[in-house]
């Protein structure tokens, strides 16, 4: 028997990721374990309260809270394309865009919350459902806070002409985070607004 020899395939080079990639990775992985918890506990605990207001009751599926953290994801991405191809006046456009729509979302929220509290008397420490809804909820607006926060930075330095296009992986892995938080919010509301009432 004669073998015939294959030349050996080239071997290619494989980069490792930058650092700022693995660092935004593993953030995001952490956070997702973190929130994982707050879900589970929320599923745990549905139906378990004693009294209420319960879900069903008292929860209202916030169309409008959606729709802003929604868009907010596209607004992100057309600021780093802009950023990209060096366009300042998207990229001041579509970053400030992207934080006030975060900002609508909180208020959203803030709305929701005080309804709760005041016309339903829902708090943290009412019942089960309170002590959850509050903790899962309370957990992704901070997120989102965090998230409003360094996308206002980031249009101030577009706006002061401090922002160019070497700075793009930045601004890209900050997107990734948002991305990240918007859809935990997808999580959210299915777990808390569909699933749960």
């Amino acid at each position: 028997m004669t073998s015939v020899l294959q030349p050996e395939p080239e071997a290619t080079e494989w980069d490792l990721p930058s650092r700022r990639r693995a660092g935004v990775v593993g953030l995001i992985i952490a956070e997702a374990s973190l929130l994982g918890v707050f879900v589970v506990a929320y599923l745990f605990y549905l139906g378990k309260s004693l009294n209420g207001p319960y879900p069903r009751d008292v929860l209202e599926v916030p169309i409008l809270n959606t729709l802003c953290l929604l868009a907010s994801s596209v607004t992100v991405g057309l600021g780093v394309r802009a950023l990209r191809r060096g366009d300042q006046h998207q990229v001041g456009a579509w970053l400030p865009l992207t934080a006030v729509l975060g900002a609508t979302f909180l208020a959203g929220t803030a709305r929701e919350w005080y309804g709760l509290v005041v016309g339903h008397g829902l708090t943290i420490g009412t019942n089960l459902f309170g002590t959850t809804f509050y903790s899962l909820v309370g957990f992704h607006a901070f997120h989102v806070t965090i998230g409003v926060v360094i996308l206002t930075l980031l249009s101030v330095f577009a706006w002061s002409g401090a922002l160019q296009p070497t700075h793009a992986e930045h601004v890209e892995l900050v997107s990734w985070y948002w991305h990240f938080v918007d859809g935990v919010w997808i999580v959210v509301l299915t777990v808390v607004y569909i699933v749960g009432r």
